[in-house]
């Protein structure tokens, strides 16, 4: 299968993309093609503007969802947009690996989503998402560096569930577009690090990787199945049982 790594983290040898590289050694030694896009070696762009549209005439305000519906066609987009784009589609599971940053990705990354996630590859101007669109029949995941230990990120923790605190990644930036989002692989306490605890985290990312195309998906709900058609809320008698919120998008029939 092939597998595209998007990792940021500014330092070469930092734990996110030491871990990284743990990660597309153990997808190669089983058989897998990987590629990674290190953002921050790459300089990648993180600004979404008026440039990203090569069609675009300049005296024009963008108004940008328009602009991306009419640059879809001939994918009228910055050449590094495109570079990326094609990386994905490619790809049969793409992975995000980064530190968490104030409660969320880094700016690059989040850059990265603004930018490559185009009318056409995002979204698509049917109306077709989550579950549904052009990323279906791909996987991804998260992994995640998180300073903290587990009980910060816990249902009783002074930081919120880390599911929840995730779904906005997993759910709109990922299901949207219609992969299968696999269970986060979040390594908590990685602020500091002894070798022996590496050793431990390592394996774990290595079992992770030879399950990734075996581990079942997030059973999140389909739009097109379990939502109205003009509000896009949840249909009432799949409310009146849901548990309160972000578990509610969660089809635990499905598990």
């Amino acid at each position: 299968m092939k597998v595209l790594i998007v990792s940021a983290h500014p330092g070469p040898t930092s734990l996110t993309n030491s871990l990284r590289d743990v990660a597309a050694e153990q997808l190669r030694a089983d058989g897998h093609e990987v590629q990674i896009s290190d953002l921050y070696a790459m300089k990648f762009k993180a600004c979404h503007d008026a440039d990203d549209f090569t069609a675009h005439d300049p005296a024009e305000p963008v108004r940008y969802p328009f602009a991306s519906m009419a640059a879809a066609a001939d994918r009228a987009f910055a050449a590094d947009i495109i570079a990326e784009q094609d990386k994905v589609l490619w790809a049969d599971a793409v992975i995000f690996a980064f530190p968490l940053w104030w409660f969320a990705m880094p700016a690059i990354m989040k850059g990265w989503i603004d930018r490559v996630w185009t009318a056409g590859i995002g979204y698509q101007t049917g109306g077709d998402r989550y579950g549904a669109g052009r990323m279906v029949g791909k996987r991804a995941m998260l992994m995640v560096m998180v300073g903290g230990g587990e009980s910060y990120f816990s249902d009783r923790g002074v930081n919120g569930p880390i599911d929840d605190l995730l779904f906005p990644l997993n759910h709109g930036m990922l299901w949207y577009p219609g992969f299968d989002v696999l269970p986060s692989c979040v390594l908590h306490r990685t602020d500091r690090m002894e070798q022996e605890r590496y050793d431990s985290i390592a394996e774990e990312v290595r079992e992770r990787m030879r399950t990734l195309f075996t581990i079942s998906p997030i059973p999140y709900r389909r739009q097109a199945e379990d939502y109205t058609e003009r509000k896009f809320e949840l249909k009432e008698e799949i409310a009146a049982n849901a548990p309160p919120g972000f578990a509610a998008h969660i089809d635990e029939s499905r598990k």
